[in-house]
């Protein structure tokens, strides 16, 4: 099934977060929270403005991104659980840095 939003809308899939802390601790299934990162999967063409110019969107399809807790409405397409917002839910755009500095 393909699945097209309008205007402003994006698809997002929810990026589960690591099961395990930095300490090593592993939280159980009751105590994580709906992560609030994403990898948008489709776009919306875009909103008009004042005058019917249409304003395209700023994230793109595969953009990782970060968005409100309770921003979206959760939807099950493909038995798969996605996420329909408008862009303006959307905080950021998380960008891979290629040069990855360590300490020494």
């Amino acid at each position: 099934m393909t699945f097209r939003p309008l205007h402003d809308r994006i698809l997002v899939r929810r990026i589960e977060a690591e099961e395990k802390t930095t300490g090593g601790i592993i939280i159980p299934d009751t105590a994580k929270e709906k992560p609030q990162e994403g990898e948008v999967l489709a776009v919306g063409p875009g909103s008009r403005d004042d005058s019917g110019k249409l304003t395209e969107l700023d994230v793109r399809i595969g953009d990782r991104i970060l968005f409100g807790k309770w921003s979206g409405t959760e939807i099950k397409l493909d038995g798969e659980d996605l996420l329909i917002m408008k862009e303006s839910d959307v905080m950021g755009v998380i960008e891979q840095t290629a040069d990855v500095k360590k300490a020494a």
